[in-house]
Formats: structure tokens, C-alpha cells, sequence
């Protein structure tokens, strides 16, 4: 009961926000009582902190799947972001924003774990990348990495990138490119090159 609540909730969050999606909502998608939803989830904080940290470790295990597939590091990059745009619902309703916004800890606390699980699997990629040829022998892969998980981070700030302005998938799309132009080699471009021609 309780993963089936997770679940519901986690894409009720996803599809609306985390602001507009009550209790009573959640309790109406799942034809149950608050009360059954209480009797696990104190809260909606606390359904909301369970929520994220559900909908976190599913991002991590795609990320693990993508790279046990052994593609070439720059594609495993964009197959990863196209895997967590289906994943996060393409963020069309900026579920990172209102969490930042309105449950700034709860963000703080998916965010720092999340850093720590990617910040191995980003270095993995570039080191792959420097030894196979896609990437620059000269580039700084802890910088890298951090220059890369923050600006990820940045696109889902409303106040830089406001969703009427920019939509979510292109604006990723966008920032992939240019991660990948400012590091890449010849090698690395012609792959761009092809990846973006399918």
C-alpha cells in the first residue's frame, strides 16, 4: 500500500507540482481515505520528502541501466537525459522549482545525495571519453563535473528560465550541446554530429 501511495503520488507531483496537489487529491486518484494516506505518511511534507527520494532513486537506477549498456560516453549522455526527460515527465510542471521554492530542505537533502550518486557516474563518463578520444586530454573532470551537475540544476530556476519562455526538453537539449562543444575533440564533435542527426 504504501509503494502504491509513493507511486501515486510521486506522479501526481511530477504532472501538477508539488504545491497544487492535495491530500484530498492524492486520496481521490486512489479512490482511499486521507486517513489510510495519514496512517503511513504523517504529513504532506512527509509524503512529499518520501516522493522525491522515490522518484530519486528511480533516476539513479535508469542511470545505472544506461551505463551497464556500454554505449560510447557521448551518447550514453544524451541517453541518459532523454531516459530521465521521460522519467521526470519532461518537468512540465517544474516539480524542481516549487520544491526548491516551497520545501528548500527537502531539496537541499535529494540534491547533495543526488550529487554525490551522479558525481561518480559524470567522471566515469569523461574519463571514458578522454581515453577513447571524445573528450579533451587537458580538460579538469572535477571542475567538469561540477560545472555540469550545477548548470543541470540552474535550468529548472524559473527565474532564469522562465517556462513560458523556454521549454524544458529544448533548454536541455541546448545545454547538452554546449557541455559537449566545450570539451569534446574532433572525434567527439563527429559524434555530436551524428547523435543530433537521428
Amino acid at each position: 500500500m504504501k509503494d502504491k501511495i509513493l507511486q501515486k503520488s510521486a506522479d501526481m507531483f511530477l504532472n501538477l507540482g508539488f504545491k497544487s496537489v492535495t491530500m484530498d487529491d492524492i486520496a481521490a486518484n486512489l479512490g482511499m481515505s486521507k486517513k489510510t494516506i495519514y496512517s503511513h505518511f504523517s504529513s504532506k511534507k512527509k509524503l512529499v520528502e518520501a516522493s522525491t527520494f522515490f522518484v530519486s532513486e528511480k533516476v539513479n537506477e535508469t542511470i545505472c541501466s544506461i551505463i551497464d549498456a556500454k554505449y560510447d560516453p557521448i551518447e550514453e549522455t544524451f541517453t541518459i537525459k532523454s531516459m530521465i526527460n521521460n522519467l521526470l515527465k519532461n518537468e512540465k510542471s517544474s516539480p524542481s522549482y516549487q520544491l526548491q521554492k516551497y520545501y528548500p530542505k527537502i531539496f537541499k537533502q535529494v540534491n547533495d545525495q543526488q550529487f554525490e550518486v551522479l558525481k561518480s557516474c559524470i567522471v566515469e563518463n569523461l574519463k571514458r571519453g578522454i581515453v577513447g578520444g571524445y573528450y579533451r586530454k587537458d580538460i579538469d573532470i572535477d571542475l567538469i563535473t561540477r560545472f555540469y551537475f550545477s548548470g543541470n540544476i540552474s535550468l529548472t530556476n524559473q527565474d532564469l528560465f522562465p517556462m513560458d519562455k523556454y521549454e524544458m526538453s529544448s533548454l536541455k537539449d541546448t545545454y547538452l550541446d554546449y557541455h559537449i562543444r566545450a570539451i569534446a575533440t574532433e572525434k567527439g564533435l563527429r559524434t555530436l554530429k551524428n547523435i543530433l542527426k537521428k
